[in-house]
């Protein structure tokens, strides 16, 4: 699956901010740290305000902090507002629909759609947080034992 470069602007920025939620990290603070352009990430920041994901936070120390329920955000959640999943395949495959041939494969092709978007809508922010978190706890203690 190929995402837009604003899906994994979202992406970077949402995972950023409910790393730690109480914490307040400004765009220009996101965007170094993954060297995206800050004025593109702050119309990205701003696509997840209005989704209830992030939310502004004013003044001196100001900055955006993650708004959204770890528990039940899914990454399909985050794309969802920047892709068409599985969208684009169905317009693309509607001329060919007409024989054996092209039937067989959108088939194929729906199918995949859709446990991409299962895969997706399963894997929550929290889950994917804990799991980075395990993986980076591991990698410390082989490295200790090495």
């Amino acid at each position: 699956m190929k995402l837009q470069k604003a899906t994994y602007c979202a992406l970077y920025s949402v995972l950023e901010l409910a790393r730690d939620p109480e914490v307040q990290l400004s765009a220009t603070d996101i965007a170094e740290k993954y060297n995206i352009s800050a004025n593109h990430l702050a119309k990205v920041l701003r696509d997840l305000g209005r989704a209830g994901l992030v939310e502004s936070v004013r003044g001196a120390g100001g900055g955006y902090r993650f708004s959204g329920n770890l528990k039940r955000t899914t990454l399909y959640d985050v794309i969802h507002l920047f892709e068409d999943v599985g969208g684009e395949n169905e317009r693309n495959r509607d001329a060919q629909a007409d024989t054996d041939i092209g039937n067989a494969l959108n088939l194929v092709l729906t199918e995949i759609d859709e446990i991409a978007i299962a895969t997706l809508g399963s894997v929550t922010i929290g889950t994917l947080l804990k799991t980075m978190r395990w993986r980076t706890e591991r990698e410390q203690r082989e490295a200790q034992n090495a």
